[in-house]
């Protein structure tokens, strides 16, 4: 009494024969570049987390679609800015920070829950005859501008004293039927950012900031184990719209800078 012949069991053929043929992922060995070029900022750009994959999904016997694609979330992040003994600016993830979620979506923002829909997805759509084989890839790095003044000052005076940046994130290849709804994960990635810059405030600007260890990022890992993804990496908010930029003061009560675009 086989399920040979059965529609679940045809799905779960299905879903197995679905391969991943080659995956690839890297963060580029270079350091973190520092932009003095701006009086009122100093901007960072990190090297690039890098990720792609060759697919192979067999032939789609019925009329239904399957996205492939990357889907990314933060899982921790440490984001502080220093200014000497006034305090620090944070940026903050309130859900993430107070362990109401494993995981925040990292998504764009428009195709959740994907990374991107340009070269981060394929779309095949059945029936099809012959299998299907292509390469999609996706790519992050960090690029944010940071006050040289106290955020919440009306001074224009530089104070900034130091940045620590500590950011790690899992990156999903997952396999998911359009009508269904059904989703199969194909390969997990984990990955870390971290950063250090000393800032020296009273020199001239293009002279104030040196890059901390790590100059060289750690590699990130494809886990011979695929890891569940959490439901909050799949829907709103992402981290870009949850974030907040808190003032903290070394006296006194924190105060909300920039409030999260997403109430």
């Amino acid at each position: 009494m086989g399920c040979i012949q059965s529609i679940s069991c045809k799905s779960k053929v299905f879903r197995e024969s679905i391969s991943v043929i080659e995956v690839k992922a890297s963060i580029d060995p270079i350091p973190t570049s520092i932009d003095e070029s701006s009086s009122v900022v100093l901007r960072y750009r990190t090297p690039h987390f890098r990720a792609s994959a060759q697919v192979l999904v067999p032939p789609i016997p019925k009329k239904e679609t399957w996205i492939v694609g990357w889907i990314q979330a933060c899982s921790h992040m440490e984001f502080y800015n220093h200014y000497g003994d006034q305090g620090m600016s944070s940026w903050e993830l309130p859900d993430l920070l107070e362990g109401k979620i494993q995981a925040i979506s990292d998504s764009d923002g428009v195709n959740y829950p994907w990374y991107g829909n340009t070269t981060e997805t394929c779309t095949i759509v059945g029936p099809t005859k012959k299998e299907s084989k292509f390469n999609i890839s996706m790519n992050d790095n960090f690029y944010p501008s940071v006050t040289w003044a106290v955020p919440v000052s009306e001074s224009n005076v530089a104070k900034l004293t130091s940045i620590h940046r500590d950011q790690s994130f899992t990156t999903w290849l997952v396999a998911t039927n359009t009508a269904t709804n059904e989703m199969v994960t194909l390969q997990t990635i984990k990955w870390r950012m971290r950063l250090g810059i000393e800032v020296n405030p009273s020199r001239p600007l293009g002279q104030r900031a040196k890059l901390q260890e790590p100059s060289a990022q750690e590699q990130p890992q494809v886990l011979s184990k695929n890891e569940p993804i959490p439901p909050s990496a799949l829907v709103k908010p992402n981290a870009n719209d949850a974030q907040v930029l808190m003032w903290r003061p070394k006296d006194g009560a924190p105060l909300v800078v920039i409030p999260p675009k997403h109430r």
